[in-house]
């Protein structure tokens, strides 16, 4: 338990600069009790990685105390070097074969009914990473019959058969995020492409009509507010429903430095415009990331989903 206190310690003094400089509502203190650490424990032990720990997200001893997280395949390394994220880059080796039933033991000894998988890109594989991607479902289907599975995928650099693979083996969610605004891509993520993004988002509504897509912005980049309402249009004419709109953070000084912080008001302000505009469901506020609370957000999609049908026949 010490190296855990330790551990976490060490986290806050290394960026205590950047910490400094944030607005009260988004200071976090440490949770209490042992479950967060029995979820580190229990990753070490099956040897996965998670997007909580490598992008370094605020909510990981949040999501941790109520044991959940959202597991991180083929490596913590990533081909690309987005100047807003936290993951390393440089992998150094082929996916794990047998890390597909690895998740699968983890998301059942965490007693998951919601399972989020994502993946560092892989540029350096033939088909992204989408044959791990549908074999960590499989083995997660498997395992736990019952339980419900969430991917956030990369752009598979633009592959029609990649993201089939993927959807072939039946995710109930498919996710893959915008990040920002298309002016700041070269900037944000210039290894991607904002048009490319839009159609892997609309080839998914097209192979499985009936799949929900779900998409998420960062903000606190520079982007303008029409900006923002343009992109979300553009991800609504792509077939997009499900919506995550959170504060970018600095992870280190060598990151994007934040442009602005914007108010919790003007996140509540976003997420009712979004709904007006169309989404299914919104998850809006400073710390919101785009798998956090993703079973709550799903479910609460398809409650507004049957409403509507309900009342449009």
């Amino acid at each position: 338990m010490w190296q855990y206190w330790l551990e976490a310690m060490m986290m806050q003094q290394q960026e205590s600069k950047i910490r400094a400089r944030k607005p009260h509502w988004l200071k976090r203190s440490l949770p209490t009790g042992s479950k967060h650490e029995k979820v580190r424990t229990l990753l070490k032990k099956t040897r996965l990685h998670t997007v909580c720990q490598e992008a370094k997200c605020p909510n990981l001893w949040e999501c941790f105390a109520r044991q959940t997280a959202t597991f991180l395949i083929m490596g913590a390394r990533c081909t690309r070097n987005c100047l807003f994220c936290a993951v390393g880059h440089r992998p150094t080796g082929p996916p794990d074969p047998g890390e597909p039933a690895r998740v699968a033991e983890a998301a059942q000894r965490l007693g998951l009914s919601y399972v989020v998988v994502t993946s560092v890109t892989r540029d350096d594989l033939v088909d992204g990473g989408a044959a791990h991607f549908a074999e960590t479902i499989e083995a997660i289907r498997k395992t736990m019959p019952e339980a419900l599975v969430e991917v956030l995928v990369p752009d598979f650099q633009g592959s029609k058969t990649a993201l089939q693979t993927v959807l072939a083996a039946r995710p109930h969610v498919l996710n893959h995020n915008l990040e920002t605004v298309p002016r700041l891509y070269a900037s944000v993520r210039p290894e991607a492409v904002y048009g490319r993004s839009l159609e892997l988002l609309e080839r998914a509504k097209q192979y499985d009509p009936m799949l929900p897509t779900k998409s998420g912005l960062m903000l606190g980049l520079g982007e303008s507010s029409k900006e923002v309402e343009e992109t979300l249009q553009d991800l609504l004419d792509a077939g997009c429903q499900i919506l995550t709109l959170g504060q970018y953070l600095q992870p280190t000084r060598r990151h994007l430095k934040v442009d602005r912080f914007i108010e919790p008001e003007e996140f509540d302000h976003w997420r009712e415009r979004a709904l007006r505009m169309g989404f299914s469901n919104v998850a809006s506020g400073p710390l919101v990331r785009s798998s956090y609370r993703a079973k709550e957000l799903y479910q609460a999609h398809l409650m507004r989903t049957s409403s509507d049908d309900h009342v449009h026949p």
